[in-house]
């Protein structure tokens, strides 16, 4: 039998039929905050800006103590305790300050856009905790939903061209809630207490796909309404052999838009294709995509021009979306981003296709090395080892769209991943690239078709 998108369409509306029927629905009923106008904070109009300005810089340029820089380049562990921050605080304010410091130039955070520092931003939070007060007031269900977080949300649904959004504590919580809530729907369907398999819901996920989505998948397992089915990363031969002989009809595809890991992109186009073949439900996380891809910042999805072919979006605002309007305004951002790209492969000839950049360089030892020689150049980067990570997977820390790099060791061999950011110069990248050509030779380095990173030789 044919299965169509209209398919998802009834069994949703089937799912929410049954929870209606068993009283289980629940509204979300914004309330309105008590207005408390400050005369310490004028009402100014949103400023926007259409180039780096230079507190823009104070989202990469940091300082840890020199006793902190120490410890790190000989590997020590340290609880960050041999920095005093009260008492550096206190000789602050009196004008004097004994702690030494290193100036570093940042490689590791999330903030992709530089928004952390805009100051419009700023005004805006400080002006809405002097307003509304700060802290939670209760679960979304209970009283902790206002009209603030109903505008968000179509602000973001808006963003991403879809009917709606809701908003979860966390990525990670959004992940788990969309995996399970899809499970939930064989569940509710089935014809006794136990879904037989024919009403199983398939959900297809890609190897490399973020923890957070194999998390929910797992935990959708729990329910016994669902069947998992792995795919190699990015490989839709085997992606459409699975579809093929796959014999449920609720059938669902999950796949990171950009992975974090990796830096390549879900083949976007071919999975449009897929969908229209099997009438699959097509989920992204776009957690790296958002407000970094795309003329508008609507992400990896606009960017391949399929917005229309993607069911479900998943986002995380601890990433790029600091400021859904100040990020949509200031498109010279996402500008400089690609800008950076450019540069990185004029710079160092490896045809990079995004801000995520993942070196293949040898062993655990050999990352240490690279991460103490980043270090001691003025570049923060944080070794992220076993018990983190497992064993033989050692890596550089983080995920962010600004430069950071990240060393990791994949079963035989390390990687050095470096992210770029819309407040990072060419300069920064030339400083970056004489660095790293102190830990590999850029000139060796081959880029892996199948994943996007590229192998280099130390």
């Amino acid at each position: 039998m044919e299965v169509t998108s209209s398919s998802w369409d009834e069994w949703v509306q089937g799912a929410l039929s049954k929870l209606e029927s068993l009283h289980l629905t629940r509204s979300l009923r914004p309330i309105h905050l008590r207005y408390e106008p400050q005369r310490s904070i004028p009402n100014d109009e949103l400023q926007v800006f259409d180039e780096m300005q230079p507190w823009d810089r104070s989202s990469v340029e940091v300082r840890i103590s020199d006793a902190t820089f120490q410890k790190w380049l000989l590997d020590i562990t340290s609880s960050g305790d041999e920095a005093d921050c009260g008492q550096v605080l206190a000789d602050s304010k009196a004008g004097t300050c004994p702690q030494e410091f290193k100036k570093l130039l940042l490689f590791s955070g999330n903030d992709y856009l530089g928004l952390s520092s805009h100051p419009t931003i700023g005004k805006a939070a400080a002006k809405a905790a002097q307003e509304h007060g700060m802290g939670p007031r209760g679960s979304a269900l209970i009283c902790g939903y206002t009209n603030y977080h109903r505008l968000l949300e179509s602000s973001l649904a808006d963003l991403k061209k879809k009917e709606d959004c809701l908003l979860c504590p966390t990525g990670f919580a959004a992940n788990m809630a969309v995996m399970v809530t899809l499970g939930s729907v064989g569940s509710l369907l089935a014809s006794g207490v136990k879904p037989l398999e024919h009403e199983r819901v398939a959900i297809f996920s890609d190897e490399l796909n973020h923890a957070s989505i194999i998390d929910g998948i797992r935990l959708a397992e729990r329910q016994r309404s669902v069947e998992v089915f792995i795919y190699r990363h990015c490989n839709m031969t085997q992606l459409n052999a699975l579809l093929s002989t796959c014999t449920l009809r609720k059938k669902v595809v999950v796949t990171d838009s950009l992975f974090s890991m990796d830096g390549d992109f879900a083949p976007m186009i071919e999975l449009a294709k897929l969908r229209k073949k099997y009438g699959f439900l097509l989920v992204i996380d776009d957690a790296h995509g958002t407000f970094v891809c795309g003329k508008n910042g609507g992400g990896v999805a606009e960017q391949f021009n399929c917005e229309k072919d993607i069911d479900i979006c998943v986002g995380t605002l601890s990433k790029a979306a600091a400021a859904v309007v100040v990020g949509r305004k200031e498109m010279w951002r996402r500008r400089a981003i690609w800008d950076r790209v450019q540069d990185f492969r004029a710079l160092t000839g490896i045809p990079i296709t995004s801000p995520i950049i993942s070196l293949i360089i040898g062993s655990e030892d050999k990352a240490l090395e690279a991460s103490q020689h980043l270090l001691r150049s003025g570049f923060h980067v944080t070794a992220i080892r076993p018990p983190t990570v497992p064993p033989n997977s050692c890596r550089l820390s983080n995920f962010v769209l600004f430069l950071y790099a990240v060393i990791e060791v994949d079963k035989l061999s390390s990687r050095l991943r470096v992210t770029l950011s819309a407040t990072h110069t060419r300069d920064d990248l030339v400083k970056l690239t004489a660095a790293l050509s102190g830990c590999i030779n850029l000139k060796e380095i081959s880029v892996n078709g199948s994943t996007g990173y590229a192998i280099a030789r130390m």
